[in-house]
């Protein structure tokens, strides 16, 4: 649905209405449209920019998934292609949602932002929009949980000729300015870019966090393939060791790049890039760092064979064939914790903002949200009737806020709202009677 289709709803002082209204046109948000189209129930996408816009502008130009294309399972559209264990780029992966909006071909009403949610005396929502007004019995928000980048305050403190991106606004080496380029985070984002840059030949400084590791192919086979045979990825929230914990945890670091491959950042630091602990604070011109450089390489390395050793133990417990395996032994070890760093002698001239992002649920006035602002739910539903969340890291399971888990969480989504509203019909016959 077009925005103009629906300004022309808005003739009347009563605001349009749909069973369901659902927030955002990511994958989320579009699996969502698909399950209530099957089940006959009318409802709005409302998307802030246009479907799946994160992954059109968000992303540097040589990304690539760091799953295999074999888990790329959005609902009624699994991926189809001839390298199931491959890894699609950035233009290969807007052509599978391509096909995927095309299929589901849900109504939405894009460019239109929503600006507030909230619950009136009969139970339904008000949904108001940077355009019009809606009202809606259920509300589903399918906006993820990645809202705003996280910049810390020192950065206004840095030279003015200085370039700064955060990572979703990073695109090539070729972008940025000549000069070195500061990476500040190694996560996934943080992990991927610093090695775009190195491999374009840019000087490269690090600044190293806490995220993980993981290896990209063990004993022959992909991680990924090793932990689905294992039933990880079946493994519900309420049933990991770290409980809701693991909502907070970082990715761990790999690539598909080139085929699939581990991230070492310690091969990085052979290959010239400058590894540093994690950034504090600058005074002066001077760049801090904490020293604990190694102990989160050391951390990262433990990670990484500790899900070696489970899949070790897997295929001892199975007795399958397979080739052998050997703990990681680290090719580089820093000679000492470098705290300092001077920006001018450095010559910085770029710094990359890769320490992710924090949500804003604020737009919406629900009695749902712990002291950090994330929604309390099972499953996406939420102890308010008729509001639910779709979307999220670990919703239910690892691949809840991915491809690979999205078609069952909003399949689980829709059955509760088809509940509740038998529900209500029941009651509404009952009454009449």
């Amino acid at each position: 649905m077009s925005n103009s289709n629906v300004m022309t709803q808005t003739g009347s002082n009563q605001a349009p209405h749909y069973t369901v209204i659902v927030v955002g046109g990511g994958q989320a948000g579009l699996s969502i449209s698909f399950y209530l189209k099957e089940a006959g129930i009318d409802h709005l996408v409302i998307e802030k920019h246009t479907v799946t816009h994160t992954w059109r502008s968000q992303r540097w130009d040589a990304f690539c998934l760091v799953t295999p294309n074999w888990q790329c399972a959005l609902p009624g559209y699994p991926y189809r292609g001839d390298d199931p264990h491959g890894f699609m780029k950035k233009d290969e992966i807007i052509a599978y949602l391509d096909g995927f909006i095309e299929m589901v071909d849900a109504p939405v009403v894009d460019h239109t932002e929503v600006r507030r949610v909230r619950r009136q005396h009969d139970g339904s929502y008000v949904v108001s929009t940077s355009n019009v007004e809606f009202t809606a019995d259920h509300v589903v928000v399918a906006s993820g949980g990645y809202h705003t980048p996280i910049v810390p305050r020192m950065a206004e403190r840095l030279p003015h000729g200085i370039v700064q991106l955060q990572s979703s606004h990073y695109r090539s080496p070729q972008s940025l300015p000549e000069g070195a380029v500061l990476v500040v985070g190694s996560g996934q984002s943080g992990a991927q870019i610093a090695e775009d840059l190195q491999i374009a030949g840019r000087k490269v400084y690090l600044a190293v966090g806490e995220a993980p590791r993981c290896a990209r192919f063990y004993r022959g086979r992909d991680v990924v393939d090793w932990l689905a045979d294992m039933g990880y990825y079946e493994m519900p929230v309420d049933q990991h060791p770290l409980r809701e914990g693991v909502r907070d945890n970082t990715n761990h670091y790999v690539t598909g790049r080139d085929g699939g491959r581990d991230i070492d950042l310690r091969r990085f630091a052979l290959e010239g890039m400058e590894l540093y602990g994690r950034l504090d604070d600058l005074r002066d011109g001077v760049l801090y760092f904490a020293p604990n450089l190694t102990s989160n390489l050391e951390s990262a390395d433990d990670t990484y064979n500790r899900i070696n050793a489970s899949i070790d133990a897997f295929i001892d417990r199975e007795g399958i064939d397979a080739p052998p395996g050997v703990p990681y032994e680290p090719v580089w070890k820093p000679e000492g914790e470098r705290t300092s760093l001077d920006l001018a002698a450095s010559g910085i001239t770029s710094i990359i903002w890769c320490i992710g992002f924090t949500p804003d649920f604020s737009w919406i006035d629900a009695p749902v949200f712990n002291g950090r602002g994330y929604p309390a739910h099972v499953r996406g539903v939420t102890s308010q009737a008729g509001l639910y969340f779709i979307g999220l890291p670990w919703l239910h399971t690892w691949g809840s806020g991915r491809f690979s888990g999205i078609a069952r969480d909003a399949a689980h989504v829709v059955d509760a709202i088809r509940a509740a509203i038998d529900v209500s019909r029941t009651a509404s016959a009952s009454l009449a009677a």
